[in-house]
């Protein structure tokens, strides 16, 4: 990995410090004993900061974020767009996987398809932008399994209400995802709940197919994986998830682990950049 330069860590630090204390002003001696920079070091840092106009250095010698600073904010946060962030990561996850990788919002009840990358053998996969399917058992958990209290409401207004067995199950595929931090579908009657595959992800699955969400996890076993999906959380609150999808061919619950990891990083990643 990459090492970042300390000249720049001392930069991210005072602009973070200052961020952190919006509408407050320092003078230099508290930037050093808060930073535990040294005097010469952080006097110099703050000077090229007020140059170019991140930092205003006000007549009573303290120092405040500057005008420059506030425009890069606002410039940021008017463009910022969560699919042109998650392309990237789509676009790798796809290729690296030979699969279709997507980006699904949840609107009321209704899933929603708002990115998508496809791998070269998967560019003819039913999964168009805009396509979308309603919540259903246990798919549901896709996104319910990330907002328990959510779950809980969903489950108490559905009509008609479901069986004992379907919230059982249902129950085990939010714990699931929770401990693991993903979903899974696989096509396997005693793997976890079943479920029309119609009622998992849009274009997940041909009508004529069953699936089922894993409940648990054997290293060596053989997974006939469908799907596989993650939540992204902006400032701690869940935005939307992301998918790879279409992966038709067995492999093994360490394999499974391996590409489950590699989608929860990239979940992290974007998550990051919105958070």
């Amino acid at each position: 990995m990459t090492r970042s330069s300390p000249g720049v860590m001392r930069i991210a630090a005072i602009l973070n410090f200052m961020a952190d204390h919006p509408g407050q002003a320092f003078a230099l001696t508290d930037l050093v004993r808060a930073l535990k920079l040294s005097r010469a070091t952080c006097h110099a840092l703050l000077a090229g900061l007020v140059e170019v106009g991140y930092l205003y250095r006000a007549s009573d010698k303290t120092y405040m974020l500057g005008p420059r600073l506030a425009a890069i904010g606002r410039a940021a946060a008017e463009h910022r767009s969560p699919t042109e962030v998650a392309q990237p990561e789509l676009r790798r996850l796809a290729d690296a996987f030979d699969v279709v990788s997507a980006l699904f919002v949840l609107e009321g009840d209704t899933i929603h398809v708002r990115e998508r990358a496809a791998s070269i053998s998967h560019v003819g996969h039913s999964i168009p932008l805009g396509a979308q399917v309603q919540l259903r058992l246990p798919s549901a958990a896709v996104f319910l399994a990330w907002t328990p209290r959510e779950a809980q409401a969903w489950l108490d207004r559905l009509d008609p209400p479901p069986l004992a067995e379907e919230r059982e199950g249902f129950a085990a595929t939010l714990a699931f995802g929770r401990e693991h931090g993903f979903i899974a579908f696989v096509q396997d009657a005693d793997a976890g709940p079943l479920i029309d595959a119609r009622g998992a992800l849009p274009g997940a699955e041909p009508a004529d197919r069953r699936v089922a969400m894993l409940t648990s996890i054997a290293p060596e076993r053989s997974y006939a994986l469908r799907s596989i999906t993650a939540p992204v959380y902006e400032g701690g609150v869940l935005a939307f998830v992301v998918g790879l999808l279409g992966f038709n061919r067995t492999i093994t619950g360490r394999e499974l682990l391996a590409a489950a990891d590699q989608l929860r990083q990239a979940a992290a990643r974007i998550g990051g950049f919105l958070g």
